[in-house]
């Protein structure tokens, strides 16, 4: 089975300029993984993106690299899933343009 979490929208701080250090701002997340039901076994993934909303409230990344790499270690840690994609937008930290970052 593939699950598709597109366009997980919330605030957070998460950037490296000092306005970002100060001041939450918008992004959005896209993922998806494959996990292997069986035996009435499956995935939340309203439990999945509700702990990425939390771990990138509370850790308040400078990097988008960082971002990505803790939330893979944690999901492949706390579930049983197979290539996992992952893309973090920040839509508004540029005027004429989307910047993204995936693994």
């Amino acid at each position: 089975m593939r699950v598709y979490i597109e366009d997980l929208t919330f605030k957070c701080i998460i950037g490296i300029l000092d306005f970002e250090r100060v001041k939450k701002q918008k992004v959005i997340i896209n993922l998806y993984f494959d996990y292997e039901f069986k035996d009435d076994k499956f995935i939340n993934y309203a439990e999945v993106s509700s702990l990425i909303k939390e771990i990138m409230k509370k850790e308040k990344f400078e990097l988008l690299e960082d971002a990505i790499l803790t939330i893979e270690k944690r999901l492949t840690s706390k579930y049983e899933i197979k290539n996992l994609n992952l893309k973090i937008s920040k839509p508004t930290i540029l005027k004429d343009c989307v910047v993204s970052l995936s693994n």
